[in-house]
């Protein structure tokens, strides 16, 4: 007996569509391998139609006075809170992700990230008036940019979409929204809550639009003429192609994309707790995150403890179905992505040496162990490449200056911490490392009032915080006589 696939479908100009010549995909839950829903492969005719909707709800939407945005993004985040077990649910079969951990880590931020961004609505602001020449008045005003295509990923999809829209709704933009195509489920449910938000409030139903596809997909939407900007959180292979393809007519670009975060460990850090800490900080979602702590530098003296130590905590850390409330991490979220982390692992050099996991766990679904790899050089792939798995790398380094070229000697350049008890020198290694954040003592912690974003590689724009609202906005200079 065959088992009916769910149909996910199009959100375009309030109703659901959906693709206009009836392709689709199959959606798979990671976490069994089987194929649960099936999602709209979205063409030329789908992007049109989500474009025109959302550059005609623009006019209307931008001229709203921003507490009226307030109120709509207030009832989003109250509006998720009373439908956050339907999101759990279906992030959860999207990812594979532990129920309980979906329900403790990504709901409360992302309803907290949304009323942020609320707030920040009525700060969309430029300076004061002031005289410059003579006779003549200049003021500052902060527009909105106009219709955003947003791309989200499969790590966070349903906390990357909250990222995407919140500040661009916020700032008065529309919206046209892409989930990853193995992870459209929890999108296409915020679809219907924002949807609802709008009709209820009598907004434009064009305001907020996703569609489901391909990369192929993406693509049209980033060379479509309509959209002013193109936002987007992936690898760097499709941040380097939204860069091109949006300069062609020299939209904006917003990329969030890989990471290979260094986590420096001097010898006077609490080693316990530092491997405590990163232990979670490098297996969490399955170490699919560009910040997770999964490239560690250990000064000389404590590397054999630490390395002992932490093959111990990747032993004790488990991996299992999402309903297991004693897991840390559930699968990785694709075939492909199973096949790259256990490549790494066959391609080990042979001066590697394994200390804990480095193969599948189980024959059904996406799941791969807790892994330790010490030994490794600084030229070695896995240093190099983001591994995007719970796979966590050793090197050893002798002083300051060996750990600084060794944490900066990648091409990624997100996130990073420094795990010391000297002040100053945690004070010098924030200054040296050239990462968008720098954690001291700790690992991956975010809020919704500080920027998140990187240099080089990782791309460039911020989330969350002002510099992220700022970033969905344009200044326009207003000069007027006096006389």
């Amino acid at each position: 007996m065959t088992t009916e696939l769910r149909r996910l479908r199009n959100f375009i100009d309030g109703e659901f569509r959906d693709a206009a010549d009836g392709r689709t995909t199959e959606v798979v839950n990671p976490a069994t391998g089987e194929a649960y829903a099936t999602a709209p492969l979205s063409g030329a005719a789908d992007v049109d139609a989500a474009m025109a909707a959302a550059e005609a709800a623009f006019p209307a939407w931008r001229d709203l006075v921003p507490g009226e945005r307030q109120k709509v993004l207030l009832k989003i985040a109250d509006a998720f809170e009373a439908r956050a077990e339907e999101l759990i649910a279906a992030e959860s079969e999207n990812t594979g992700k532990p129920v309980a951990l979906t329900r403790s880590e990504e709901v409360p931020p992302m309803v907290d990230q949304i009323r942020f961004f609320a707030g920040a609505a009525r700060m969309l602001e430029g300076r004061s008036a002031g005289e410059y020449m003579e006779g003549l008045t200049s003021i500052i005003r902060r527009e909105p940019i106009g219709v955003c295509a947003q791309v989200a990923p499969w790590n966070y999809p349903m906390m990357m979409a909250v990222w995407k829209f919140a500040p661009a709704l916020a700032a008065g933009n529309t919206v046209v929204l892409k989930p990853s195509d193995t992870t459209p489920a929890s999108t296409v449910l915020i679809a219907e809550i924002i949807g609802g938000v709008l009709e209820e409030l009598g907004h434009p139903k064009g305001v907020f639009n996703v569609i489901c596809g391909d990369r192929e997909t993406g693509r049209l939407m980033v060379e479509h003429p309509v959209p002013a900007m193109a936002s987007i959180t992936g690898s760097v292979r499709a941040g380097m192609q939204v860069a091109e393809s949006a300069s062609k007519d020299l939209k904006r670009v917003h990329l969030e994309l890989g990471g290979k975060a260094p986590v420096v460990v001097f010898d006077d850090a609490d080693i316990a707790k530092a491997v405590e800490d990163i232990s979670v900080a490098g297996y969490f979602n399955a170490g699919q995150d560009c910040t997770a702590a999964t490239r560690v530098l250990v000064h000389e003296s404590i590397h054999d403890e630490f390395v002992t130590a932490l093959a111990k905590a990747a032993a004790e850390t488990k991996t299992g179905q999402p309903d297991d409330e004693d897991v840390l991490y559930g699968p990785l979220n694709n075939a492909n992505q199973l096949k790259q982390v256990a490549g790494f692992i066959e391609r080990l050099p042979g001066h590697a040496k394994l200390e804990a996991g480095g193969h599948r766990v189980g024959e059904k679904g996406y799941f791969f162990a807790p892994t330790v790899v010490s030994g490794l050089e600084q030229d070695d792939e896995i240093i190099q490449h983001e591994v995007f798995g719970p796979v966590i790398t050793v090197q050893s380094f002798a002083d300051e200056d060996q750990a600084v070229a060794y944490a900066n000697g990648v091409e990624y350049a997100l996130a990073s911490s420094v795990w010391t008890k000297d002040h100053g020198r945690a004070m010098r290694m924030s200054k040296k490392l050239d990462f968008g954040c720098v954690w001291i003592n700790t690992h991956i912690p975010l809020v919704a009032e500080m920027p998140h974003g990187g240099f080089k590689k990782s791309g460039y724009g911020k989330d969350l915080s002002a510099y992220g609202f700022e970033d969905y906005t344009r200044v326009k200079h207003v000069m007027t006589s006096l006389d």
